[in-house]
């Protein structure tokens, strides 16, 4: 049985030279995983693809954050990086627009437009619109339903991003006007706060596996974006809850219990039935995973990569990259295991 294409996040967001590249070439070899390239312009994309792990290796590339796919200007440039990477990058991921929620007529007449274009490229890659700005689950299903006769154009489920804005939305609910993610900056929580924190991160789940079934239906390819979350995280240098590993803990500190350890939205018994979820409501063939995890800015020593680095006098930023490969690596695993028919019922599709 085949499985889906697998790949881990690949760029070099530590300050150092190309050799953390080679590091990350010879990490994804070692797993055997593919690479998904963040590239701002075709100059960095074509770049970054000399160290991708292998020739043949699945590489998908995710352009920049600020691409209006629903605008003029927008696919050009999806289309020129489509033609100048056809048949080297499976797919292009750009991210969704807030218009879609107020005018989902104009971005699907866009849609059917780029679609058209990309069309008569040869060997164009797919495009995946990521679910990253904020939108109701339910309006992002309704734009992947409405896409469903498009040939060149799908959809990417961020996982973590679904699960951040259930969790927000579920303690809103609970507590008007307050965002949950902003309780990270307290010193304190009480145990009745931290109780209603918990049960809205319980809610991340069935949302997430809710989105997954309701994009099914569209019988398209569809992407996963795959990284775990919490409100209350503080470890991303970027400030963000998400973009976590599906094994990591989140501490968090109560008045009353003292330090405490928190699950994240997901762990690895959610993962696998996110991923079970997918190859039921999709196919095997229909879906494909990035596992999009952050760098921590924790070290590992180098091992058997030392070799690369014996002109660094300073082997920190070395050692801080080897370990988030190593926590990529670690997630790869679990996110292999989540695909074996028959592990913790995964991947057993019942009517």
């Amino acid at each position: 049985m085949t499985n889906p294409a697998t790949l881990g996040l690949f760029q070099k967001r530590i300050e150092g030279d190309d050799c953390l590249l080679e590091l990350a070439r010879l990490r994804f070899q070692q797993a055997g995983m593919g690479a998904e390239l963040y590239a701002a312009n075709l100059s960095e994309l074509e770049w970054l693809l000399q160290f991708r792990p292998a020739p043949d290796c699945v590489s998908f590339a995710h352009l920049a954050r600020d691409i209006d796919w629903g605008a003029e200007r927008g696919q050009d440039r999806i289309v020129e990086f489509a033609g100048r990477f056809a048949g080297r990058v499976r797919g292009l991921v750009v991210h969704d627009q807030p218009g879609m929620a107020s005018n989902p007529k104009a971005f699907l007449d866009a849609a059917r437009r780029l679609d058209s274009r990309l069309s008569r490229i040869d060997a164009a890659p797919l495009l995946f619109i990521e679910y990253a700005a904020g939108l109701d689950p339910e309006v992002f299903a309704a734009f992947c339903g409405s896409i469903r006769g498009l040939h060149k154009i799908s959809v990417c489920v961020d996982v973590g991003h679904v699960g951040i804005w259930q969790v927000r939305s579920a303690y809103a609910r609970r507590r008007p006007g307050r965002d949950v993610c902003s309780l990270k900056s307290e010193s304190h929580l009480s145990p009745d706060l931290l109780a209603e924190v918990e049960a809205a991160v319980d809610s991340a789940l069935p949302r997430v596996l809710g989105l997954i079934g309701s994009v099914g239906p569209a019988g398209k390819p569809v992407h996963f974006h795959l990284h775990d979350g919490h409100p209350l995280s503080r470890t991303s240098p970027f400030g963000v809850p998400d973009h976590l590993s599906f094994l990591a803990e989140i501490p968090a500190i109560t008045e009353s219990c003292g330090r405490r350890i928190l699950a994240p939205m997901f762990g690895a018994a959610g993962v696998a039935q996110i991923v079970s979820t997918a190859l039921c409501a999709l196919g095997r063939e229909w879906v494909s995973f990035t596992l999009e995890i952050h760098p921590a800015h924790q070290r590992l020593g180098l091992g058997d990569a030392a070799g690369l680095f014996g002109h660094w006098r300073d082997k920190t930023g070395a050692e801080e990259m080897n370990q988030w490969l190593s926590v990529l690596v670690d997630n790869h695993r679990l996110l292999l295991d989540s695909m074996k028919p028959g592990t913790d019922g995964t991947a057993v599709c019942t009517e």
